[in-house]
């Protein structure tokens, strides 16, 4: 897997900050910025998260660059409804001799691992003799799930805590969870404080929201 943050709205916290303080001032925008110096932007992004005032948070974006991951977790990706997603096309890109993601679990089970490979072997074949006779909008209905693609995805602050809250949770597919872990240090480089409460539910003031099905083992902070 291949994350990086490829941009992301300038001074994100003045942004944030910006936005909050212009709902309540009668000011222009140039001056409410000017006040602002210093620490007061942070400070008031971190008021902010704690009342719960998000949508000042949906003004700044980020753009991820995502790689070597697979089609399962690329359908997973998609839910999250409010980014901007550009997928490299199975139709247009011939996939021969694709790459594939091997699940932790069968690469430590020899003969798991063994028919694994064999199969993607299999595919990798049929593929390309399906290439040389049918298009390949057609030959990519037998690729796998396990096969690689690459992502570009954009997201604003909000839209990302979202994603932060369901997938850095234990009980997410670990895949999609390793790249939430990648997406959110990234994006704490960048914004430490308005990524500062993001996490898992369990990280928050309301604990886990999984009931019944709570695996019980919060994950360690960032």
């Amino acid at each position: 897997m291949k994350v990086v943050l490829l941009e992301h709205t300038p001074h994100p916290d003045e942004v944030v900050a910006a936005a909050a303080r212009l709902c309540y001032s009668a000011s222009d925008i140039g001056t409410i910025r000017e006040r602002l110096g210093g620490s007061r932007a942070r400070d008031l992004v971190l008021k902010l998260l704690n009342l719960g005032h998000e949508s000042p948070l949906e003004h700044v974006s980020f753009t991820f660059g995502i790689e070597e991951v697979s089609r399962a977790l690329s359908h997973q990706l998609v839910r999250h409804r409010i980014a901007s997603y550009s997928q490299q096309s199975q139709r247009y890109v011939k996939m021969g001799g694709f790459s594939y993601v091997l699940p932790p679990s069968i690469a430590e089970n020899k003969e798991a691992r063994q028919k694994f490979e064999q199969l993607m072997g299999d595919l990798q074949e049929s593929y390309g003799d399906l290439l040389r006779v049918v298009p390949a909008e057609d030959a990519r209905y037998i690729l796998p799930n396990a096969c690689t693609t690459k992502l570009i995805a954009t997201f604003n602050a909000r839209s990302l805590y979202n994603f932060f809250t369901l997938r850095l949770c234990t009980r997410s597919q670990w895949e999609i969870r390793a790249l939430a872990w990648e997406m959110l240090k990234l994006a704490k480089v960048e914004a430490p404080a308005i990524f500062s409460a993001a996490g898992p539910d369990c990280w928050g003031p309301h604990g886990c929201g999984e009931g019944e099905m709570s695996c019980r083992q919060p994950p360690e902070r960032i």
